[in-house]
Protein backbone atom coordinates (compact mmCIF):
# COMPACT_ATOMS: atom_id res chain seq x y z
CA UNK A 1 0.00 0.00 0.00
CA UNK A 2 1.15 3.38 -1.01
CA UNK A 3 1.61 6.06 1.84
CA UNK A 4 3.13 9.85 2.09
CA UNK A 5 2.77 12.67 -0.57
CA UNK A 6 1.85 11.34 -3.62
CA UNK A 7 4.00 12.28 -6.94
CA UNK A 8 1.05 13.98 -9.21
CA UNK A 9 3.01 13.20 -12.58
CA UNK A 10 3.04 9.20 -11.89
CA UNK A 11 -0.64 9.13 -10.19
CA UNK A 12 -1.82 11.35 -13.71
CA UNK A 13 0.44 8.61 -15.65
CA UNK A 14 -0.62 5.22 -14.25
CA UNK A 15 -4.24 6.79 -14.29
CA UNK A 16 -4.25 5.66 -10.71
CA UNK A 17 -6.68 7.90 -9.52
CA UNK A 18 -8.35 5.58 -5.72
CA UNK A 19 -5.26 7.32 -3.88
CA UNK A 20 -6.95 10.61 -2.88
CA UNK A 21 -6.43 9.67 0.84
CA UNK A 22 -2.83 10.04 0.12
CA UNK A 23 -3.53 14.01 -1.31
CA UNK A 24 -2.14 16.71 1.76
CA UNK A 25 -5.07 18.64 0.06
CA UNK A 26 -7.79 15.82 1.02
CA UNK A 27 -6.62 15.50 4.53
CA UNK A 28 -6.30 18.84 5.37
CA UNK A 29 -10.23 19.43 4.08
CA UNK A 30 -11.26 16.42 6.22
CA UNK A 31 -9.39 18.09 9.04
CA UNK A 32 -11.61 21.18 8.68
CA UNK A 33 -14.50 19.33 8.47
CA UNK A 34 -13.91 18.16 11.68
CA UNK A 35 -13.22 21.56 12.92
CA UNK A 36 -16.23 23.34 11.15
CA UNK A 37 -18.54 20.85 12.80
CA UNK A 38 -16.70 21.53 16.15
CA UNK A 39 -17.55 25.33 15.41
CA UNK A 40 -21.24 25.33 14.35
CA UNK A 41 -22.18 23.02 17.09
CA UNK A 42 -21.67 27.13 19.18
CA UNK A 43 -23.80 28.50 16.85
CA UNK A 44 -27.73 29.48 17.57
CA UNK A 45 -30.01 26.71 17.03
CA UNK A 46 -31.82 28.92 15.03
CA UNK A 47 -29.18 28.91 12.48
CA UNK A 48 -29.86 25.16 12.43
CA UNK A 49 -31.47 24.75 8.90
CA UNK A 50 -29.51 27.87 8.12
CA UNK A 51 -25.99 29.17 8.13
CA UNK A 52 -24.82 26.08 10.20
CA UNK A 53 -26.30 23.47 7.42
CA UNK A 54 -24.72 25.46 4.33
CA UNK A 55 -21.17 25.79 6.59
CA UNK A 56 -21.04 22.15 7.33
CA UNK A 57 -22.06 21.33 3.70
CA UNK A 58 -19.92 23.32 1.98
CA UNK A 59 -17.18 22.28 3.99
CA UNK A 60 -18.25 18.85 3.39
CA UNK A 61 -18.01 19.27 -0.12
CA UNK A 62 -14.59 20.29 -0.78
CA UNK A 63 -13.19 17.04 0.41
CA UNK A 64 -15.83 14.45 -0.98
CA UNK A 65 -15.18 16.29 -4.49
CA UNK A 66 -11.58 15.92 -4.38
CA UNK A 67 -12.25 12.48 -3.36
CA UNK A 68 -15.33 11.94 -6.20
CA UNK A 69 -13.01 13.47 -8.84
CA UNK A 70 -9.99 11.20 -7.78
CA UNK A 71 -12.45 8.07 -8.67
CA UNK A 72 -13.09 9.37 -12.63
CA UNK A 73 -11.41 7.97 -15.57
CA UNK A 74 -10.16 11.13 -17.13
CA UNK A 75 -7.60 14.21 -15.65
CA UNK A 76 -10.66 16.33 -17.57
CA UNK A 77 -12.55 14.53 -14.81
CA UNK A 78 -10.37 15.32 -12.07
CA UNK A 79 -9.67 18.55 -12.95
CA UNK A 80 -13.75 19.37 -13.05
CA UNK A 81 -14.16 18.02 -9.55
CA UNK A 82 -10.72 19.85 -8.64
CA UNK A 83 -12.64 22.85 -9.85
CA UNK A 84 -15.68 22.39 -7.68
CA UNK A 85 -14.21 21.73 -4.66
CA UNK A 86 -12.57 25.11 -4.80
CA UNK A 87 -15.32 26.89 -5.23
CA UNK A 88 -16.78 25.25 -2.44
CA UNK A 89 -13.93 26.34 -0.61
CA UNK A 90 -14.45 30.09 -1.57
CA UNK A 91 -18.08 29.62 -0.70
CA UNK A 92 -16.66 28.25 2.92
CA UNK A 93 -14.89 31.13 3.40
CA UNK A 94 -17.43 33.93 2.29
CA UNK A 95 -19.82 32.10 4.97
CA UNK A 96 -17.38 31.94 7.68
CA UNK A 97 -17.05 35.76 7.28
CA UNK A 98 -20.59 36.37 7.12
CA UNK A 99 -20.76 33.95 10.61
CA UNK A 100 -17.81 36.28 12.10
CA UNK A 101 -19.66 39.46 10.65
CA UNK A 102 -23.03 38.47 12.91
CA UNK A 103 -21.08 37.68 15.55
CA UNK A 104 -21.15 33.72 15.57
CA UNK A 105 -17.36 33.39 15.80
CA UNK A 106 -14.90 35.63 17.35
CA UNK A 107 -11.60 36.90 15.43
CA UNK A 108 -9.21 34.55 16.18
CA UNK A 109 -11.35 31.28 15.11
CA UNK A 110 -12.40 32.95 11.65
CA UNK A 111 -8.69 33.64 11.04
CA UNK A 112 -7.89 30.25 12.19
CA UNK A 113 -10.36 28.71 9.98
CA UNK A 114 -9.58 30.83 7.32
CA UNK A 115 -6.12 30.67 6.85
CA UNK A 116 -6.79 27.01 6.77
CA UNK A 117 -9.10 27.61 3.61
CA UNK A 118 -6.80 29.37 1.86
CA UNK A 119 -3.98 26.28 2.47
CA UNK A 120 -6.46 24.21 0.87
CA UNK A 121 -7.39 26.38 -2.07
CA UNK A 122 -3.53 26.78 -2.34
CA UNK A 123 -3.14 23.19 -2.57
CA UNK A 124 -6.48 22.89 -5.31
CA UNK A 125 -4.38 25.50 -7.21
CA UNK A 126 -1.30 23.44 -7.35
CA UNK A 127 -2.54 20.21 -7.68
CA UNK A 128 -4.90 21.56 -10.79
CA UNK A 129 -2.22 23.35 -12.33
CA UNK A 130 -0.44 19.87 -12.15
CA UNK A 131 -2.47 17.99 -13.71
CA UNK A 132 -2.73 20.35 -17.29
CA UNK A 133 -1.03 18.62 -20.21
CA UNK A 134 1.46 20.52 -21.68
CA UNK A 135 1.33 22.17 -24.62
Amino acid sequence: MFFGKINVTIYSKLNIMHFFKDLEVWKLSMETIVEIYKTTDTFPVKEQFGLISQINRSAVSIAANIAEGCGRNTTNDLNHFLDISLGSSFELETLIIAAHNIGYLPEEKSTTIINNIHSIQKMLYTLRRSTKKPR
